[in-house]
């Protein structure tokens, strides 16, 4: 049996457990865990900070013969997760438009076109691209000025799934497949996805960079095929190893 959002399908079988912790047990995961979840999201951008010095860049120590780029890129993740934190502990954290904006504005202010707001929303015109798949192929972005409906849509299609882990996941499949900003999409799907997770007991969604090949050629059968299946069940590992 397949399910689906509005924008992506996956086979729907059993899948791995996914462990509750309760939510202030799974925020305080988050800020103990913050360099590891900090250094994967940035090296599966390609960032060549080490595990060891992201750590002494978050203690405020600056970390000689590294690009600033770079450095801002840490820097800017951290703030974001600590952002998520905050929402989520104040009961403010919502999957809507608002707070994946709020979330990209912070995490991608240094990097994107138009930080916190969708493709075609800002001063850039145009529907900025595509993605590059890894055996060369190329997607484009779906048209900006459907991006808004799609959101939309996709939020209605996603209250048609009652377990909130589907939920969170999905919407990470969905919102990366949709490509709502011009850059840092995966890492702003992967903090609203695991903002729900945490309010509702669930850890943070991590996804290490030691399986960095496994998780691209995912994402290439998301982009290529709309099928979520494969992603899916790479997701539900991850987060169910990070639940231990």
């Amino acid at each position: 049996m397949r399910r689906a959002t509005s924008r992506v399908s996956w086979e729907h079988h059993e899948r791995p457990h996914v462990s509750e912790l309760g939510t202030d047990r799974a925020l305080f995961r988050l800020t103990k865990q913050l360099p590891d979840l900090v250094w994967n999201a940035a090296a599966l951008e390609g960032n060549t900070f080490t595990l060891p010095e992201v750590r002494t860049l978050l203690d405020g120590v600056t970390v000689g013969g590294k690009a600033l780029a770079e450095q801002q890129q840490i820097l800017d993740l951290s703030e974001a997760f600590n952002l998520l934190h905050e929402l989520v502990l104040k009961e403010e954290c919502a999957v809507d438009k608002a707070t994946s904006n709020a979330l990209h504005a912070v995490l991608a202010r240094n990097e994107a076109l138009d930080a916190g707001l969708f493709r075609g929303e800002g001063h850039v015109e145009g529907d900025g691209g595509g993605v590059r798949l890894m055996d060369g192929g190329f997607i484009p972005f779906d048209p900006a000025d459907e991006l808004g409906e799609a959101h939309a849509d996709l939020l209605v299609s996603l209250q048609g799934l009652e377990n909130p882990v589907e939920q969170a996941l999905a919407y990470f499949c969905s919102a990366t497949r949709s490509q709502f900003y011009f850059d840092g999409n995966k890492r702003t799907a992967r903090l609203v996805a695991s903002g729900l997770l945490m309010s509702n007991g669930y850890a943070a969604l991590n996804i290490p960079n030691a399986r960095r090949l496994e998780f691209n050629l995912a994402l290439d059968e998301l982009f290529r095929s709309d099928d979520a299946t494969t992603l899916m069940d790479f997701l539900y590992d991850c987060l169910e190893e990070s639940s231990q």
